[in-house]
């Protein structure tokens, strides 16, 4: 076998081609997602504390990211050439260095404004076009297409973030040097982001995957509650996401608490999509999909009802082991559906979950300055989740769809 990729650079000894590959994969995750998004997370108390930041304009900034994600989700869907998609991850992995950078210039809420969207749109890059890059490698080289290993970087990410600003928090950097120290080390990342995902051949002729045998497409009855439940799901996600640290650091027993609880999100994610997706085979899509809404729930309101830390880290658990696994079954659920052209169902998916993650921080973000505390955005939050898992439990008895998805799970387990 020879020892570099057709399409790429040589591989050095200690790494096979697909390790480097999904080792790629997992840098770009770490880099747009745990420090280009997901630092502002444990960062939020610290600039709320050193700056004039409020919760609503925290919560803002916040829904600014997320507005830049479902742009950076939109461009991504709409390119259909392998070689733009490349070229366009590459852009995503630049921005997210120069988002982290431009956060630390000045306490300007514009500045912080325009940072945010940039970071949220290159944080697209990792969860969209990093996934699809590697599967097309994959696939083209005769590998098992699988991501579990690219996902498991984003609770790497939300782990790295956490213990990072824990570590400079104890060295008693301010918010900015703070800003600094995570465009350090998102320009480390950066290199093997960038150095280790070859650049896409191009496509061979009738290599397109048309040979698949046709299916049905899903019925407007699944595509409307599937997305109004996805649309729940995502509302639950932001608040936790944006809010946890925040929300830890403002109890007086639990003061110097938020950072772990953080990193305990990242730990507990890192595991969620093989887990899930075991799950999945066991007992169909829709069931483990249920199952993990109803769990995150309980991961989300618990912070409202007990100011125990026994209780707070439990929370993280459940919130960190299901929110990834919930994207996860969607995502295999578009692949099942539309297995020639995943991104179609991907795209409203991904609408459906977006929107809901810019009006659901910014709503958070005032409540809490409204009343001084998180307890109705948690309130809130968990209810939608709730609501989505009642329309999956309907949607599961009335439509033929989900029925086959379920059975062509476990015949994929067994």
């Amino acid at each position: 076998m020879p020892s570099s990729s057709p399409i790429g650079t040589p591989s050095p000894g200690f790494l096979s081609p697909r390790y480097r590959v999904l080792l790629a994969g997992v840098f770009s995750q770490i880099l747009c997602i745990g420090v280009a998004r997901f630092a502002y997370t444990p960062l939020l108390p610290v600039m709320q504390q050193q700056t004039w930041l409020s919760d609503a304009q925290g919560g803002w900034l916040a829904a600014l990211n997320y507005a830049g994600y479902m742009l950076g989700a939109l461009v991504a869907a709409s390119l259909h050439s392998i070689r733009l998609k490349d070229t366009l991850y590459r852009l995503t992995l630049v921005l997210a260095v120069v988002s982290t950078a431009g956060m630390a210039l000045a306490d300007s809420f514009w500045l912080w404004a325009g940072m945010r969207f940039v970071a949220g749109f290159s944080s697209s890059g990792a969860m969209l076009l990093a996934s699809g890059l590697i599967l097309h490698w994959l696939i083209s080289h005769g590998q098992r297409g699988e991501l579990g290993i690219h996902f498991a970087g984003l609770g790497v990410g939300i782990l790295v973030a956490a213990l990072a600003v824990e570590l400079m928090l104890h060295l008693s950097f301010g918010w900015q040097a703070q800003w600094w120290g995570f465009t350090v080390l998102a320009a480390g990342l950066l290199v093997p982001a960038w150095g280790w995902l070859p650049r896409p051949a191009k496509p061979l002729a009738g290599s397109s995957g048309g040979s698949r045998p046709p299916v049905n497409p899903p019925s407007r009855t699944f595509m409307r509650l599937m997305l109004a439940a996805y649309f729940c799901a995502g509302y639950g996600y932001v608040i936790s996401a944006t809010f946890i640290v925040a929300i830890v650091e403002r109890e007086p027993l639990l003061a110097g608490a938020g950072n772990w609880t953080f990193a305990l999100v990242g730990l507990a994610a890192a595991p969620a999509v093989i887990v899930w997706d075991l799950i999945a085979r066991r007992f169909g899509y829709l069931a483990a999909l249920i199952s993990a809404m109803a769990l995150q729930v309980v991961g989300i309101v618990l912070p409202a009802l007990t100011d125990n830390l026994a209780g707070v880290l439990i929370s993280a658990v459940l919130y960190g082991g299901t929110f990834l696994g919930c994207v996860s079954l969607v995502l295999t659920m578009a692949g099942r559906l539309y297995p020639q052209s995943p991104a179609r169902m991907m795209g409203r998916m991904t609408l459906a979950y977006g929107a809901a993650q810019i009006i659901a921080p910014a709503l958070t973000g005032m409540l809490a300055e409204a009343t001084g505390h998180y307890d109705i955005g948690l309130w809130l939050a968990g209810g939608f989740v709730a609501l989505g898992a009642l329309l999956l439990i309907w949607l599961r008895a009335v439509d033929q769809t989900a029925r086959r998805l379920d059975a062509e799970a476990k015949g994929s387990g067994s």
